[in-house]
């Protein structure tokens, strides 16, 4: 029966679309979650349909979700419809989809056309696209993006990433602030993990030169001669503590550059986000910059020097003043473009490339091509902007030189090209990039376990 005109369209609709319908009718009187399963991922959207979460998807519950998951595809058709003509031709699906950041070729998009053009014109009308749409579960073109969600998964140490876009439904039922929290603790376990890489790294950038080489099995043998193996570890816990505010400033000013930009689309395109990116990023490690140069200043500490996080603030402080808490900003944040911008290009490219070759029936890439691609990416980016990272930790670490010189960015930049060569530039590049794949492959796991825990919904 109907309950009036809104559900006497439904049925209607649902009649002209018969063999969903009784597809449909066949699980109503039964527990839907084991039926979903046998049926395949094409019903599972059907689960948010159980308002009074009885295990039970009764005919009004049913209504109720077509008439919401209408609404929806009436908004995704009209974005899709660049030219307002009420019909959508392959050319308005290539430049929506490019507009997120996937190409396809023209065959490609024609092919889109012709699974869902009834009549041969090539163009698909409202009536067409609903039909089509009406119980898939893809409502959303940019769901095809957020599989590929990569920056709170791949953390490697390094503070410049992209952030993550979060759906109006993500940010409604609060996942996403769980993703963040997932993914902050997967930082910080797999930041622990790899410290003493990261530490190596900052004592090559900092005291090796042509004469004084340090190998990586020497570098080891002189931390833990010095100190300990406990040594290590030396600036870790400021590498950890300042995951949870740059994270939450990077996210809020990223929402808030969005608005500024004028997009009204859930998910950016390419140059719009990495725009929105690096401002953010650039808020965010302004906001915690000290951070980083207290960071530097333990893990290249001797035993002893300080006795803790505060002890080490308050001597910098006395001896060098609060611009020393600014010590190399200008290359830190000069480092923020090429590093998302080679990061995004290198993961789009390879996104692109997989969706193209591979992405038959599911955009769902799976584990282990989001470890290759995200791996890849990221470990360009380090490449592009390590002669600034370099550049960074010796302007933050200049005064615990013994009678080094204080010198500029540009300075600094040519002493180290005149003295030590281009390879001067890239000291410490191999400890660092021993630790990428690590970093990644912990950082994962750890972020998809966490999220069970949390309750996040995987997709």
């Amino acid at each position: 029966h109907t309950n009036g005109s809104g559900d006497a369209h439904y049925m209607t609709t649902l009649e002209q679309t018969r063999p969903r319908w009784l597809v449909a009718v066949t699980f109503l009187s039964l527990t839907y979650t084991p039926v979903l399963e046998s049926l395949g991922p094409s019903l599972s959207r059907v689960k948010a349909g159980d308002k009074d979460l009885d295990g039970q998807l009764d005919f009004e519950e049913f209504v109720h979700y077509l008439r919401d998951h209408e609404k929806k595809l009436r908004l995704v058709f009209k974005s899709l419809d660049k030219k307002n003509d009420g019909h959508i031709d392959s050319q308005e699906i290539m430049q929506s989809l490019r507009d997120l950041g996937v190409n396809i070729s023209e065959q490609q998009a024609e092919k889109i056309l012709k699974s869902m053009d009834k009549n041969g014109t090539m163009t698909i009308d409202w009536n067409e696209w609903r039909d089509y749409h009406l119980l898939h579960p893809a409502d959303n073109i940019p769901e095809i993006i957020l599989y590929w969600k990569h920056s709170t998964i791949f953390d490697v140490g390094e503070s410049l990433m992209v952030p993550d876009e979060f759906t109006a439904e993500e940010k409604k039922t609060g996942m996403w602030w769980r993703h963040l929290v997932a993914g902050g603790a997967a930082g910080a376990v797999s930041r622990t993990c790899t410290a003493p890489l990261d530490r190596l790294k900052v004592l090559m950038q900092v005291h090796a030169t042509r004469t004084n080489s340090m190998c990586i099995a020497g570098g080891f043998t002189h931390m833990i001669r010095e100190g300990g193996m406990r040594s290590l570890w030396r600036g870790n816990g400021m590498n950890v503590i300042k995951i949870a505010p740059e994270s939450a400033i990077k996210f809020m000013a990223y929402e808030q550059i969005k608005r500024l930009i004028g997009s009204n689309q859930e998910t950016l395109g390419i140059l719009e986000r990495f725009v929105a990116g690096s401002l953010a990023g650039a808020i965010a490690q302004s906001s915690i910059y000290p951070m980083e140069v207290l960071k530097t200043r333990l893990a290249l500490r001797k035993t002893g020097q300080f006795s803790g996080i505060a002890d080490c603030a308050k001597h910098i402080f006395r001896k060098e003043g609060m611009a020393a808490f600014y010590k190399g900003y200008i290359p830190n944040l000069i480092g923020i473009i090429p590093y998302a911008g080679i990061d995004l290009a290198v993961y789009e490219t390879l996104k692109n490339s997989w969706l193209q070759r591979y992405a038959t029936d599911s955009a769902d890439p799976g584990v282990f091509v989001l470890l290759a691609c995200g791996t890849t990416s990221s470990t360009c980016g380090q490449l592009a902007s390590y002669p600034l990272a370099l550049v960074r930790t010796r302007m933050q670490a200049q005064a615990t030189i013994e009678g080094g010189p204080q010198m500029t960015m540009s300075g600094l930049f040519k002493h180290i090209v005149k003295t030590e060569g281009v390879f001067g530039l890239y000291r410490g590049l191999a400890p660092n990039f021993m630790k990428v794949i690590p970093a990644v492959s912990i950082s994962y796991v750890v972020y998809e376990n966490l999220k069970i825990s949390l309750g996040v919904v995987s997709r």
